[in-house]
């Protein structure tokens, strides 16, 4: 996997910042912006570009929840740019509130180093993964497939006539 990965990070306490940043660079993980300013995330992440953000949610003045959906209105639709939220609020009505708002990942502080970096790895794999597709597939078959995934919901997954998913049933 390309190591020149961009990763923003936003929490409102340095050590947490710093934390996140050596375990990143543990895993190669080096081009890293981080601020603990959440009013300049737009800022920060319209310059820098990130393949992935992570975020805290509860900090002063601006909080995490306001960034995602400052986020939510920047990122162009139909685009993948995974979220990964860090709190120490681990209620039901958190994680969904932000998850909603645009989250792709959720950790509870204090921070496990192994499950921060299998989240943060399996987030980046994604972002490659979606980056990779949309240089081979042209943009209008890409936004078919999402209109057709935005349908379905779980336990309301229909398939397509002649799809592999009829064929082996």
């Amino acid at each position: 996997m390309n190591l020149d990965l961009r990763i923003l990070i936003i929490d409102d306490q340095r050590p947490n910042l710093d934390l996140v940043e050596q375990l990143l660079a543990r895993e190669g993980l080096t081009n890293v912006l981080s601020s603990t300013q959440p009013l300049r995330t737009l800022e920060l992440f319209n310059s820098f570009e990130p393949d992935l953000v992570i975020l805290d949610l509860h900090m002063p003045e601006f909080d995490g929840f306001a960034v995602l959906e400052q986020l939510n209105r920047r990122i162009p639709q139909g685009e993948y740019l995974p979220i990964l939220v860090l709190t120490a609020d681990a209620t039901r009505d958190t994680r969904l509130r932000a998850l909603a708002l645009g989250a792709r990942d959720f950790i509870s502080k204090p921070l496990d180093a192994l499950e921060t970096m299998l989240r943060v790895w399996n987030l980046l794999e994604t972002r490659v993964l979606y980056k990779t597709l949309r240089t081979l597939v042209p943009a209008g078959q890409i936004e078919l497939l999402q209109r057709r995934g935005a349908t379905s919901t779980p336990g309301n997954v229909e398939a397509q006539p002649g799809s592999a998913a009829t064929r082996r049933c």
